[in-house]
């Protein structure tokens, strides 16, 4: 029955292009949407469907892990049409899941519209790159995207850290080893402790959640690697107070020289739904240029988003300018962008403006 099922509802979440399923005692089966939660016309599920639905595709460990700490999280491939991303946990006594869609088919930067300077950047000897935004919001297949294109154009040795794994990348110019946290290595900072010694080119860390993964992944960027990371921060200026945040006070100082040397570029982004379906990203990008790594080293980082609007020479964008055009050329709704905003009152004066007929700078007006 189970098996059954779950073959069911993941050829509907494949077909519907859906990015999530939901499993819940008490409700049918639910899938998001371009964004959006909707319900699948079947049963409602019972106690028995939701244990009976886990168990037909969680491994051993996950269902042990489950028992022990309430939740569990693991990768598992769909014949060739999927791999998902499950997580299965407890709620009021009861088996619940989520399972997110990753499409076999890797999106590349054109796909993604990603701005052109992030393929320089990645193509640097050393130094850290990071990919940001909320859950849900694409980072990982950025990320895939920028594994894809190097493994394509350089002759290299990558190492994957990732938690599950997600995309699978064949060997091609490059070596690939992809290592998944809980199978292969106990935790992130401890692979990539390891990797230094495996001589890796790249190293992508999938997730930099606290303070010794974060020192690690600095460390690899400044001995000659480049490192991809990613965390859940909005915006450039956010995301370096951040990483800094996470440190004692007493190393705050040291961190931020290390980070200013260290550092090339972020890329900060957000999805939102598209007029008509679909989903279309939108994207910060930071250069750090020497002036950049003056602000982080003098501890000066609240000039980092106005220092981002004058260093569009560079390749630089804030999330708000590329949030207006999208709206401007009709791809997504006023209400999307305003939610989505890093500065809402901002961008909706400037959005009134433009329905008026007003206009701050050139490149605002109507071409």
């Amino acid at each position: 029955m189970g098996t059954i099922l779950i073959d069911k509802l993941l050829h509907t979440v494949v077909k519907r292009k859906a990015s999530d399923l939901h499993i819940a005692v008490g409700q049918p089966p639910v899938l998001r949407l371009d964004g959006h939660m909707k319900r699948l016309e079947t049963k409602v599920l019972d106690a028995t469907d939701t244990m009976s639905l886990m168990k037909s595709i969680a491994p051993e460990r996950s269902q042990k892990e489950l028992q022990e700490k309430g939740s569990a999280d693991f990768g598992f491939a769909f014949g060739d049409l999927a791999r998902f991303r499950v997580s299965v946990f407890k709620q009021k006594g009861f088996v619940g899941m989520v399972l997110r869609q990753i499409p076999n088919k890797l999106l590349n930067f054109e796909d993604l519209g990603t701005p052109a300077v992030l393929k320089d950047l990645i193509m640097r000897p050393r130094g850290l790159v990071l990919v940001t935004g909320p859950t849900g919001s694409g980072k990982t297949t950025t990320l895939a995207a920028a594994i894809d294109f190097l493994n394509d154009t350089l002759a290299h040795h990558i190492i994957t850290i990732e938690d599950p794994i997600e995309f699978n990348h064949p060997h091609k110019k490059c070596t690939v080893n992809q290592r998944e946290i809980g199978v292969d290595v106990p935790t992130f900072a401890e692979a990539i402790r390891r990797a230094l010694r495996q001589d890796p080119d790249i190293i992508l860390v999938g997730e930099m959640r606290d303070l010794e993964t974060i020192e690690a992944a600095i460390t690899a960027a400044e001995t000659g690697h480049i490192v991809f990371g990613t965390l859940h921060t909005t915006g450039a200026q956010g995301t370096v107070n951040r990483i800094i945040d996470v440190f004692p006070t007493t190393q705050q100082e040291q961190i931020r020289t290390q980070l200013s040397t260290s550092i090339l570029g972020i890329l900060s982004q957000s999805l939102l739904p598209k007029i008509g379906g679909g989903r279309v990203a939108a994207y910060e990008m930071l250069v750090v240029t020497p002036g950049i790594a003056n602000l982080i080293r003098e501890n000066k980082t609240f000039r980092i988003t106005s220092a981002i609007q004058t260093g569009q020479k560079q390749g630089m964008q804030l999330l708000d300018d590329h949030m207006f055009k999208l709206w401007k050329t009709g791809l997504v709704e006023k209400r999307e962008v305003l939610f989505r905003a890093n500065n809402p009152e901002d961008l909706a004066a400037r959005i009134a403006k433009a329905e008026r007929g007003v206009f701050e700078d050139e490149s605002d007006k109507p071409t």
